[in-house]
């Protein structure tokens, strides 16, 4: 670990969480120097773990690149929180922490016995980041789901698509990545407030309503108006040309937009059309409209004949919008994330040297570092159980032998 302090340093988190919204919550606190202990068991893992792809295309509860990416700075347990002592484990880890995150349906940590009441009687500062599908009260609040369905649900796969063909949901889940950064600025406000009360508390954040505040135009459009938004591919309302077209190559493409007259004219000049600025049927914004598959025919015959970044650089320097359509390496190879360390390289015990992404966010004065990997199943139990929990080794056997740490 890094000798350089940071801005969580001292900050024990007991990370419950599963899948990415969780998950994500604790990962960030721990790349800013926060302790995070991620818990699971050998029989219930984070199903994380199940998700493709795998390292060398080969199956493994430790191979996950997904797992991976979600849980890097963080130490891993395992603990079966079914066994008739994992509760009383996992309090003792809540007595240690300062932070508890979890993202299970609503009432599943008050069946295990580790819900809020119960953690305030071991440490009643704990704060506690609880990110369920839809809430804790509501119709739906017991209703399990994961964020692939409720991206549909909030309403995004509605607005993806083209619109003489059925919705396209998102891909993945898309609310998991929205959640967190809500979660963990109501956290920050919760860690000031102890810090000048010494008093914790419970924050609920609902996946459904984080997700439904990326659509509140669309909410508000309905509620005024009556009106559903048309789901309308890769066009924009009012604005022509606005697309992706193809380019040279194998599944190459740039995007491209011309939102006002002057853009207009300097994607013509740099396509070799000048004229076609003044053609009838793209004089104005309105004829580009009623003609945009005629237009988009003839820049797409332009577009064909150059690669991609050559398109983009082209119109860029015109002062036209444009952006090649990234796979994933050209975000590896890509030389401006490369130049601002964007991409760390750790070692992974089983899956070996990694790749791994920095935090979207910069402090200047204490920048977040990642120093540990994402942890295999159970990779520190004894750290944790005998270094941070004081067991002595006879526990620790023994609740080794009972099947506490499966």
């Amino acid at each position: 670990m890094s000798d350089r302090r940071k801005a969580l340093d001292g900050v024990k988190v007991a990370d419950f969480s599963w899948f990415i919204s969780g998950p994500l919550v604790a990962k960030f606190l721990g790349d800013c120097g926060a302790e995070v202990i991620h818990i699971e068991s050998v029989t219930k893992p984070d199903n994380m773990r199940s998700t493709l792809p795998m390292k060398d295309n080969v199956p493994g509860i430790n191979r996950s690149a997904a797992f991976a990416r979600y849980n890097s700075s963080k130490y891993g347990i395992s603990l079966n929180l079914g066994h008739p002592m994992g509760a009383d484990i996992a309090l003792r880890l809540v007595a240690w922490a300062d932070v508890v995150v979890e993202n299970f349906s609503s009432g599943t940590m008050e069946r295990l016995g580790l819900g809020y009441e119960e953690l305030k009687k071991v440490n009643p500062a704990i704060i506690v980041v609880s990110l369920p599908m839809f809430g804790h009260s509501g119709p739906l609040a017991k209703h399990p789901g994961l964020g692939s369905q409720l991206a549909d649900l909030t309403g995004f796969g509605n607005l993806t698509g083209w619109p003489d063909r059925p919705p396209v949901s998102p891909p993945g889940a898309y609310t998991d990545f929205i959640s967190p950064y809500y979660a963990i600025a109501a956290l920050m406000a919760a860690l000031d407030y102890r810090h000048r009360t010494g008093k914790g508390q419970y924050i609920e954040v609902s996946q459904y309503e984080a997700g439904v505040q990326f659509v509140a135009p669309l909410v508000m459009d309905w509620f005024v108006h009556g009106r559903e938004p048309p789901r309308t591919g890769n066009e924009c309302p009012g604005v022509a040309p606005h697309g992706v077209y193809r380019c040279l190559g194998e599944e190459r493409w740039c995007a491209i937009a011309a939102f006002t007259e002057e853009e207009w004219r300097s994607l013509c000049e740099a396509m070799g059309m000048p004229d076609l600025a003044c053609d009838p049927r793209f004089v104005t914004v309105m004829a580009r409209l009623h003609n945009h598959v005629e237009l988009d025919a003839l820049i797409e015959n332009w577009t064909a004949k150059h690669t991609a970044e050559e398109v983009m650089m082209s119109l860029q320097k015109a002062g036209v919008a444009a952006g090649v359509v990234c796979n994933g390496r050209d975000q590896n190879e890509d030389p401006h994330l490369n130049g601002r360390g964007f991409y760390k390289e750790l070692e992974h015990s089983e899956i070996g040297r990694h790749r791994y992404l920095m935090p979207p966010f910069r402090l200047s004065k204490t920048p977040p570092e990642l120093n540990l990997p994402a942890p295999c199943l159970g990779q520190h139990n004894e750290y944790v159980y005998r270094q941070i929990l004081g067991m002595s080794d006879e526990e620790f056997i023994g609740l080794l032998n009972e099947g506490v740490f499966d």
